[in-house]
């Protein structure tokens, strides 16, 4: 089931501009060095948003007085309406670009120009990364920079053009950080499986270790890839304990038009800013084995009065994430898709029981093992919950008392010696199957596959201690020696055989029928 992505692909613009930008990279201090890239994309792309409105502020308004327009093109309400920010005079990319041979302090500029912008949209106050002149990046540098992004082709282009360019450089910048725990960047795979499988058409979606927004940005794409479902449309609300994270992430939804005022600059578990809010979907990439979770602050926290109180080690973080997740979700048809690292499908002692309860009250909707090396920085196999607290809801097959086990291990592409990923179509066979299992209209109906994937009922979960790893329940598929499928081979073998034996009664009456014309009869 493992393929090979091609390496014979044109490079494209965003590794050819990752790779220009990165010659700066050692000129600067590492630490500054992705607010510098990140912060001069976000000036670059706010400022094309701008001259595009007004642009269209003129042309709605052909008819207006010079005093009428001139007031209509200063004004921020013009310009937040839309969603986008409003940039003075002297603020802008082009204003930038103007000075960059002349100016001897393109840092110190840099800064203030930022400072503007924040003071200009509130929004955005704490957000844009100050951090030019503190980071001692020499004057040439910079300029040279500012013209590598100059270089971006702006002409009709879209936000999620633009989004795509940002979001490369997200992941790459994770890619060569080192991060520990995958929690800064998902792997985009990831969370296009996690969105696909949630559906999240409308309501509330929460994201308690939101990172860079990757959850919010693909449920948007979502969103616009179903336009013709006529939905209502969603809002996000999402935590992010470190502020340099929470920072790109603002940046990040702002690229993408997503209203991001619900974003926080929190510890969800120790803070838990948003304490009312039930959300329809919450989709998560908590840090893995978090052993600071907070225990002694919250043992008698109300999060955990049902369940219990997770361990104060290092696997009561997988499982305070998720008691806090579970406490959020609505009650009607709320979903959750969350991504652990393996060994919480198994783990026993104070979050073995834990587990148990919840499988007794009948929340695990599926679990999927994920192929191994998906993440970028980080090598511990993950998986995905899947956890749902209505499996009755009138909108899709009644399943109380089921979970489908997916084992999706040896579902993957090589990308690299080190790396995997999941391709689109591995992605569809995924999601087809678990809609499957939901009973969905247009989609074939489910039947258990050995190896792959299987519906097991809440008693037999139970009995084999609430152990949820797939590969338990599935079975291991039967694999000839070419790494075929035994089932499959087998098929293929009966079918060939028949054929060959059909052939051999025709030849041989054929024969028969040549050696009687020239007198030897048998």
């Amino acid at each position: 089931m493992a393929a090979k992505k091609s390496t014979k692909k044109e490079q494209s613009f965003e590794d050819k501009l990752w790779d220009t930008a990165e010659l700066l990279r050692g000129k600067v201090a590492p630490s500054a060095y992705k607010d510098i890239a990140l912060g001069l994309l976000f000036l670059k792309f706010i400022s094309y948003w701008f001259d595009q409105r007004r642009v269209e502020i003129k042309e709605n308004n052909k008819d207006a007085s010079e005093k009428e327009l001139d007031y209509l093109l200063n004004l921020k309400d013009s310009y937040s309406s839309k969603g986008v920010f409003f940039l003075k005079e002297g603020d802008k990319w082009d204003d930038l670009v103007k000075v960059v041979s002349s100016e001897k302090n393109l840092a110190i500029k840099v800064d203030n120009m930022i400072q503007e912008i924040e003071n200009d949209n509130q929004e955005l106050e704490n957000v844009l990364p100050k951090v030019f002149a503190q980071s001692n990046i020499k004057n040439d540098n910079l300029h040279q920079l500012i013209e590598t992004f100059d270089s971006i082709p702006t002409h009709n282009l879209s936000k999620d053009s633009f989004g795509r360019i940002y979001e490369y450089f997200l992941k790459m910048f994770h890619k060569k950080s080192g991060e520990k725990g995958g929690e800064f960047f998902t792997p985009e795979s990831i969370v296009q499986l996690l969105v696909e499988i949630i559906e999240p058409y409308e309501g509330i979606i929460y994201d308690p270790t939101c990172g860079s927004g990757g959850m919010f940005v693909q449920s948007y794409k979502f969103l616009q890839a179903h336009q013709n479902k006529n939905r209502k449309g969603i809002s996000v609300y999402g935590v992010e304990s470190r502020s340099d994270i929470w920072r790109i992430c603002k940046m990040n939804l702002a690229m993408r038009g997503i209203e991001a005022k619900n974003i926080t600059n929190a510890d969800c578990l120790i803070e838990h800013p948003y304490e009312k809010v039930k959300a329809n979907h919450i989709l998560a990439n908590p840090p893995f084995l978090m052993g600071a979770w907070g225990h002694e602050k919250l043992k008698d926290d109300v999060r955990f009065a049902k369940y219990g109180t997770p361990s104060s080690g290092k696997p009561g973080g997988d499982y305070a994430f998720m008691s806090h997740m579970i406490h959020h979700l609505d009650e009607k048809d709320g979903k959750i898709g969350l991504v652990l690292d393996n060994g919480s499908m198994s783990i026993g002692g104070n979050e073995g029981k834990i587990r148990e309860k919840i499988v007794k009250d009948d929340l695990i909707d599926c679990m999927i093992a994920l192929p191994k090396n998906l993440f970028y920085t980080v090598t511990i196999p993950a998986c995905l919950w899947f956890i749902t607290k209505n499996k009755d809801d009138g909108k899709t097959r009644k399943r109380k008392g089921e979970t489908l086990f997916i084992d999706a291990n040896k579902i993957f592409t090589s990308i690299d010696r080190a790396h995997n990923e999941l391709s689109i179509e591995q992605i569809q066979k995924i999601v087809e199957t678990y809609r499957s299992f939901l009973g969905k209209e247009g989609y074939p109906r489910y039947k258990d596959l050995t190896g792959y994937c299987k519906i097991v009922k809440k008693e037999e979960i139970v009995e084999k201690n609430s152990v949820l790893t797939p590969g338990r329940y599935v079975g291991t598929e039967d694999i000839t020696k070419d790494g075929k499928p035994f089932e499959d081979e087998m098929k293929r073998l009966t079918s060939k055989y028949t054929q060959l034996s059909k052939e051999s009664v025709k030849l041989d009456i054929e024969i028969r029928k040549n050696l009687k014309g020239i007198g030897f009869e048998i």
